[in-house]
């Protein structure tokens, strides 16, 4: 059996790479499109095409890998598979010479992408037990926010010079990191999949395989509605977030009369201090409870965009967005915890993890949208108080569940 620190450093490592090459990809891949289309809407349209495959292939691939058995476990043999041929098809990308082929390998890369992502996340309480999960969950964010700077340096350092071999970096990574995973993990060894192994054996023949449809619809129709609302609160609260980090250059240039360059790093700082403040997150989860910690997350989300809303600053709005940062940091490290212990079976816990992603994600399409239909009704001087109302939405849900899960006599979210 891996140790919990051991699995968490292997979980980690395989996030690592896998959003280093997503993150180069998203630093490079526009540049390739450039060179065959000149519409930047079509540039912006078609990388958003990962977007859209993972909001449909992520909770498909988390279901198929929780109904899966073999000796290796569930999740390892689709990675192990997956990631070298991510490998590949990232490496393929700087060698196209169409547009065609260029949109082909992309849509291809982003469907192996997207398909292994939700296994490495969902390995996290396949492995640890539910009052560790916090601590795990904030290694493995610290660890995806690093390759923002691995992806950078790679542009910075290598692409000037050799264009095509960059490309072969993250896919390096990729591939040595999966044989680092298939030669020390086996997740059939987790807790998590030998209790499902063990609800297998007391379900019925019919009720072997959990299908997505029926997770869904369990979901929907259970009258306990404390998954249902804590989704609503991850998308209404990733709508605030992704509104608050897309948004941030035009409300810069503006509203505090800074240039484009000078508006775009005003989120910088705040990178900084969300990774310092993950892991005390997770801390204070452990010691206060996961719903108080989130809840006190979005209020300080909240009320800093307030305060950025009074102050109109360039200095006060890097204050406030690293304030803010350290209140989201709450939110993302503890909600998916929550969610996968409310799950109401390990066989599906790789569901859950890629319902999580819909609803971020879906946050993340309508925030920056509703947000700035709102700003054209009142103007950018007001961007940030309608996103302290959005992330404000998201507290009031979470109030809701907080009140159901009073009434509940386990601990469930401890």
């Amino acid at each position: 059996m891996v140790s919990h620190r051991k699995v968490t450093f292997l979980i980690a490592l395989v996030l690592f790479a896998q959003e280093s090459a997503w993150n180069f990809y998203d630093n490079q891949v526009p540049v390739l499109l450039r060179e065959h289309v000149s519409s930047a809407a079509v540039v912006g349209l078609l990388m958003g095409l990962d977007n859209l495959l993972g909001i449909v292939v992520q909770p498909w691939m988390g279901n198929r890998s929780d109904n899966t058995r073999t000796r290796w476990g569930r999740r390892v043999p689709y990675l192990a598979i997956g990631m070298p041929l991510a490998a590949l098809l990232f490496a393929l990308l700087p060698g196209t010479t169409s547009l065609i082929a260029l949109v082909t390998v992309m849509f291809l890369y982003a469907l192996v992408a997207n398909t292994i992502r939700p296994l490495s996340e969902a390995m996290v309480p396949d492995f640890v037990p539910p009052e560790r999960r916090s601590r795990t969950n904030a290694v493995v964010k610290i660890a995806t926010s690093l390759t923002i700077i691995v992806a950078s340096l790679i542009s910075l350092l290598v692409v000037d010079e050799h264009p095509r071999g960059a490309f072969a970096i993250p896919s390096a990574i990729l591939l040595i990191v999966t044989v680092v995973l298939v030669l020390r993990v086996r997740d059939s060894r987790s807790a998590a999949y030998r209790q499902a192994l063990a609800e297998d054996g007391t379900a019925g023949a019919g009720d072997a395989r959990v299908p997505f449809r029926r997770v869904v619809a369990e979901l929907v129709t259970s009258p306990d509605r404390r998954r249902l609302l804590l989704l609503v609160s991850i998308l209404l609260f990733g709508g605030a977030w992704f509104a608050s980090r897309s948004l941030i250059t035009p409300y810069g240039m503006e509203v505090l009369g800074l240039s484009r360059g000078d508006a775009g790093g005003l989120t910088l700082p705040s990178g900084v201090a969300y990774l310092l403040a993950a892991y005390p997150a997770a801390l204070c989860a452990e010691r206060f409870g996961r719903l108080r910690t989130i809840g006190a997350g979005m209020i300080l989300f909240a009320g800093a965009m307030v305060a950025g809303a009074l102050l109109h600053s360039p200095t006060g709005t890097v204050v406030v967005f690293c304030v803010a940062a350290a209140g989201a940091a709450a939110f993302t490290i503890n909600a998916a915890v929550v969610l996968w212990n409310l799950a109401p079976s390990s066989r599906v816990l790789g569901t859950y993890t890629g319902l999580y992603t819909v609803a971020w994600y879906l946050g993340g399409f309508g925030g920056p949208a509703l947000v700035g239909a709102a700003v054209d009704l009142t103007g950018w001087t007001a961007m940030l108080l309608d996103i302290a109302v959005l992330a404000t939405l998201a507290v009031v849900v979470l109030a809701q569940l907080g009140r159901l899960q009073r009434r509940q006599a386990t601990p469930i979210l401890s």
